[in-house]
């Protein structure tokens, strides 16, 4: 199968190179510490958005110069390995984006932890674009965390909000007697 690409993109590639060097074992404990994906994961994911062309990602050429792209892969892989990692990569970032959502929503985090959170969250997500060798233009940095910022903290008040009126609810149904009147006295018949 023939791609778009040739070895003149695999020469001129230089994402990765801060880790240079380093065995996958190291870059591996560094994302499963601040991550749930593996360097495996990060380096298939980031060459199928970097190698990506109308028709999709080319898988055959990424596998076959995987360690030529990546310093710290050391095996071609198959195109069914490639598409594997991209997917398990694309299901744990979904698996985590609803868990960090339902932990906003049901009232788990303050609005100022999940402030903290996004923070730590956006430098882990700066530090590894770094170390790939990729850079946004910071104003464009600044207008992604801001939108998810206010996106975070209307989430925090909509589930306060909605915790409080549930309670309400739950405390005042509570307080209903068992005819229904809530005045306390049994019907007379």
């Amino acid at each position: 199968m023939a791609t778009g690409f040739d070895q003149d993109e695999v020469a001129r590639y230089a994402k990765f190179r801060k880790v240079d060097g380093a065995a996958y074992e190291k870059v591996n404990r560094f994302l499963r510490k601040h991550t749930y994906i593996t360097a495996r994961e990060w380096a298939l994911a980031r060459l199928c958005a970097d190698f990506r062309t109308t028709s999709g990602a080319e898988m055959t050429f990424i596998g076959q110069h995987l360690p030529e792209l990546v310093p710290f892969m050391t095996e071609p892989y198959s195109p069914q390995a490639v598409n594997q990692a991209r997917n398990s990569f694309k299901k744990k970032v979904r698996k985590s984006g609803a868990t960090f959502f339902y932990g906003a929503m049901c009232g788990f985090f303050t609005t100022e932890e999940l402030d903290d959170l996004l923070f730590e969250a956006g430098e882990i997500a700066r530090f590894l674009l770094e170390v790939e060798g990729t850079s946004l233009p910071v104003d464009d940095e600044l207008d992604i965390e801001d939108r998810i910022a206010r996106t975070m903290r209307s989430v925090g008040i909509a589930a306060r909000t909605l915790l409080e009126t549930r309670a309400k609810e739950e405390e005042k149904d509570g307080m209903e007697t068992p005819d229904g009147d809530g005045d306390g006295e049994e019907p007379v018949e």
